[in-house]
């Protein structure tokens, strides 16, 4: 039996577009993380590092729970890389100024330098790639990746607003 192709509904992505786009997302991911990861090997450090490390400097002050909640990793994951982090002075960690059982975090002086050296190589392949396919393509690729985040956390990113 011969298997039916139906035509897509104007408009609408076709199996290949799907596939392409889920083939551009992973050598886009391996190339957006080429570059940081390089500089991050030289202090022993990976990919959660980073996150960890820009998440902090995004957010200063944050709570240990509101950054596993946006990591969705376990607390045991956190604790091997906050603990290198911390040892190491990229990350200090303060009590709460009114729980102080809760500990929030911030980049230190080393940290931010290295959050800065990070994120200023990725915003420069992201502004490159934005600037060749045109004006369209910031809220395009802003409505396309929030369509792919689960939807609680798009709430992060309010309409009209460039930063959460």
């Amino acid at each position: 039996m011969t298997a039916i192709k139906s035509t897509p509904c104007p408009g609408e992505p076709t199996d290949e577009d799907l596939r392409q786009g889920i083939e551009l997302l992973f050598f886009a991911y391996r190339d957006f993380t080429a570059e940081a990861d390089a500089i991050l090997a030289a202090y022993d450090f990976g990919r959660a590092h980073h996150r960890v490390i820009y998440f902090v400097g995004r957010h200063p002050l944050i709570s240990v729970s509101e950054l596993l909640a946006i990591l969705r990793i376990t607390k045991q994951s956190l604790s091997r890389v906050l603990g290198q982090l911390l040892r190491e002075g990229f990350i200090v960690q303060r009590p709460g100024p009114r729980d102080r059982r809760r500990r929030l975090l911030e980049l230190t002086e080393k940290g931010t330098a290295l959050e800065d050296r990070l994120t200023k190589r990725q915003a420069r392949r992201i502004a490159a790639a934005y600037r060749s396919a045109g004006p369209l393509a910031v809220s395009g690729h802003r409505e396309v990746l929030l369509g792919l985040i689960d939807e609680p956390d798009r709430s992060r990113f309010p309409a009209g607003r460039s930063s959460p």
